[in-house]
């Protein structure tokens, strides 16, 4: 009906010398000439003022997710112009099958909703894109993406074809409103020049593509008919051509002062007592020298979570845990010093006193140079304090493809670190892709010199049906880096990951159904070169499905083996008893561990009101405890309740424990239950509440897989031990723009008294510290 009432519309308009002019996705008419008009409109979610009127108009969306190459089932129409100092887009979102999902969500929380999304790739190379997404009231999604193929993980059902998922930790100054409508919806959006890097040209051509996300049918339509089995998606972007005139301002400056107050509190003598500190003020600039070029600089600044880092099982010891950064300062501009393997890492920087960056892109070039200070100890002196320089480079090459190099240093009085990096991705041609990555480390501490090298190679076919990964990666055993993440060092893996997809007719129960079989070897890379036996060798089958409106299930047999780790078990020693006198020998376990795992996967669709996934693992996998298989259970859930507009209910709740093969008993145990409700006072105001219990519990350890006699870790004997904790949070958050935020909060930690006949129960916990706050920055644009 609506394409009715606009075919009736167009002679009408043309009339009055208002025509749209049409661009359909389908059509291939995805090269769009906006007009530039020297009009205004009002923010307020209504495409009535007269500038909608001589909009372009973007239509003919195509499915992409489940399945690609057909008509959307939903109709979208997108109107886009632009002004001096802004460019205006304005949606309509026909949903013909129910109301569409929408909730007054905090930023970035708009997932469950029904959703559309701007890519605008400002420096139309089609290998960056700053993202922006709006929900039907208007509320903001915004990040950046760089194209890193569309060979993805699927979790623990393997690899499919899909596309990356922005990066959501930037945040960007826009304007956007919305309302539910008779129809669907119906939203505006402003983004003005100055929130965005671009090129330095009289004359601006932009990429553009624009994905809706339909949360009824669980789908995602794009409006350029992308396709899965291409190796990029931003690649297949369309574009905006021959803007021109366009202003950021005449000297683009952000200053962000930033003062933080804070209330320690702990127990003492006294019973309870808090320590007042000396407000902190910290200041973070940024200019933009030139339309692509910024130069950011922070003096003192404040970078205390708001909300702590979610606990994590550690299922495999050897493995360190990894933990995204979330500081704004190296959030900004954070796609500029992307590099494979996690080179960059900038946690590393603990606790800087200053830093500055450049970042952007000219000539072909993105560019990230940057250098801190970091005072990570508070009573070091000025020499013993953390000094990083870190730069980042990559070229386009041709259409897609690119070359990158890294240097990263960190030096301490006698103790330095530097790494020297040169990666690339090549595109092949049809979905065939491949990468590439060589570094080198030099370390030295004290008088101990190592010099190391990092490797890898790669090769995707990101077919839509048939796809493929073959990588071999690795580093040797002295190569280090302490400005990025390596989470095991020392092994070279070799994967071979297979995976075909069936596609059924859309309205069938069963959108898709995958096989994913993945093959994998993990060395020792000190003997590899002596052709020795991989400490690992593993083979994944997984099955995975996607039936109609969004319902997913998933399944696998893991067949794996793990050979012993003599380093991990250095300090172990077995306690024996011969005659009447106790000595100790070295504990030399089982060669290898032979596991067999069943997965299985389960996921709703995301209703109005709830949405919820699982992991669940059983079978036979290894004891890290006691180098010995056991039997083991792992599960992983997650819920999400939304009772009205305004609330959201987050749980999780992961699982772990392993029970001896020999007798049945228990030998060790995690749990980390965590509760997180926001209630969104207004859009730019809302209260959350988060409690996590970390509970983690291991029985006398002893030598399982031969003697059972006791095991002494660091010259003690290994007896039951358990760790049980609880952290809660609470915030009060105004925060009208980024940038400009006002937090109140409160953290607190409580402990337990471990008692050994209750290590796998919970016990009573009690306080052990806590603390309030307040913070608040303003954002100056001068």
């Amino acid at each position: 009906m609506h394409i009715i009432i606009l075919a009736m519309l167009l002679p009408l308009l043309a009339a009055a010398g208002l025509a749209l002019t049409v661009y359909s996705g389908r059509a291939e008419n995805i090269h769009v000439k906006i007009p530039r008009l020297e009009l205004d409109a009002k923010i307020d979610g209504n495409l009535s003022e007269p500038a909608w009127q001589q909009a372009a108009l973007l239509n003919g969306f195509s499915q992409f997710s489940p399945q690609d190459g057909i008509p959307a089932a939903d109709s979208t129409q997108v109107l886009v112009w632009y002004s001096r100092t802004a460019i205006h887009f304005g949606i309509r979102a026909y949903e013909a099958h129910g109301a569409a999902h929408a909730s007054q969500a905090d930023r970035d929380k708009i997932y469950a909703d029904d959703n559309v999304q701007l890519f605008l790739g400002t420096f139309h190379d089609r290998r960056q894109a700053t993202v922006f997404g709006v929900n039907p009231f208007g509320v903001q999604l915004d990040g950046t993406m760089v194209e890193r193929g569309q060979v993805v993980s699927n979790g623990w059902n393997g690899s499919v074809a899909a596309r990356g998922n922005p990066d959501l930790n930037q945040d960007f100054v826009f304007e956007s409103k919305g309302h539910l409508t008779d129809y669907g919806f119906e939203v505006e959006i402003r983004i003005p020049f100055r929130s965005l890097n671009y090129q330095a040209a009289d004359i601006q051509d932009w990429d553009l593509n624009i994905i809706r996300a339909v949360q009824h049918s669980g789908s995602e339509d794009s409006w350029v008919p992308a396709k899965r089995s291409s190796p990029s998606f931003l690649g297949q972007s369309g574009s905006l051509d021959g803007m021109h005139d366009m202003s950021r301002g005449l000297l683009v400056v952000v200053v962000n002062p930033v003062v933080t107050q804070k209330l320690v509190g702990a127990p003492t003598t006294n019973g309870w007592g808090y320590a007042h500190s000396t407000p902190q003020l910290g200041t973070t600039a940024r200019w933009g020298i030139t339309n692509n070029l910024t130069l950011s600089g922070t003096a003192h600044p404040d970078f205390a979570e708001v909300e702590s880092d979610a606990g994590k099982i550690l299922l495999d010891p050897r493995q360190a845990l990894f933990y995204p950064e979330k500081r704004p300062f190296f959030l900004d501009g954070a796609e500029q010093f992307a590099v494979p393997s996690g080179l960059i890492y900038t946690r590393r920087i603990v606790q800087p006193e200053g830093a500055i960056k450049l970042s952007g892109k000219a000539a072909g070039m993105s560019i990230g140079l940057m250098a801190a200070v970091d005072n990570a100890l508070p009573t070091a002196t000025v020499q013993d304090r953390a000094r990083f320089g870190i730069l980042r480079i990559q070229r386009d090459l041709g259409a897609q493809s690119r070359i990158g190099v890294a240097l990263t240093d960190r030096e301490l009085p006698g103790d330095m670190n530097r790494v020297a990096d040169v990666d690339g991705r090549i595109l092949l041609g049809g979905p065939y892709s491949a990468q590439f990555q060589y570094a080198s480390s030099w370390t030295r501490r004290g008088t101990t010199e190592l010099d190391g090298s990092l490797y890898g190679l790669v090769f995707n076919n990101s077919g839509k049906n048939f796809g493929a990964r073959y990588s071999f990666t690795g580093t040797s055993p002295d190569f280090r880096t302490t400005s990025g993440f390596i989470s095991r060092g020392g092994t070279t893996n070799a994967v071979a990951d297979q995976h075909y997809t069936w596609y059924k007719e859309r309205g069938s129960l069963l959108d898709n159904i995958a096989l994913d079989v993945q093959g994998s070897d993990t060395w020792v890379s000190a003997n590899l070169s002596h052709h020795g036996d991989a400490i690992e060798k593993k083979l994944h089958f997984s099955v995975s499905s996607t039936l109609r409106g969004g319902w997913g299930l998933g399944g696998g047999v893991y067949w794996e083996t793990f050979g012993f780790d003599p380093a991990l078990y250095s300090k172990y020693r077995i306690q024996r008893t011969v005659g009447t006198r106790i000595d100790t020998v070295a504990f030399d376990a089982s060669p290898r561990i032979f596991n067999r795992d069943y997965v299985l996967t389960f996921n709703t669709p995301t209703f109005a009101r709830f949405n919820a996934s699982a992991v669940y693992i059983g079978g036979q996998d290894e004891n890290f405890f006691e180098w010995a298989q056991a039997d083991i259970h792992y599960l992983s859930a997650q819920v999400s309740v939304r009772p009205t507009d305004k609330i959201r209910v987050d749980g999780t709740y992961d699982y772990q424990d392993y029970y001896r093969k020999t007798d049945g008993t228990i030998v060790g145990k995690t749990l980390i239950p965590r509760l997180k409700v926001e209630y969104q006072l207004t859009r730019s105001m809302f209260l959350r509440v988060v409690g996590e219990e970390d509970i983690s519990a291991n029985d006398d350890l002893r030598d399982e897989s031969r003697t059972q006699q006791p095991l002494l870790v660091n010259g003690k004997l290994a007896s039951a031990s358990k760790t049980d904790s609880f952290h809660g949070d609470f915030l009060f958050s105004y925060t009208p723009t980024p940038g400009t935020v006002l937090f109140l909060g409160y953290g607190g930690d409580a402990l337990n008294t471990p008692d050994i006949r209750n290590r796998f129960l919970s016990t009573p916990l009690i306080r052990s510290s806590d603390h309030f706050f307040v913070k608040y920055s303003y954002l100056f644009h001068l």
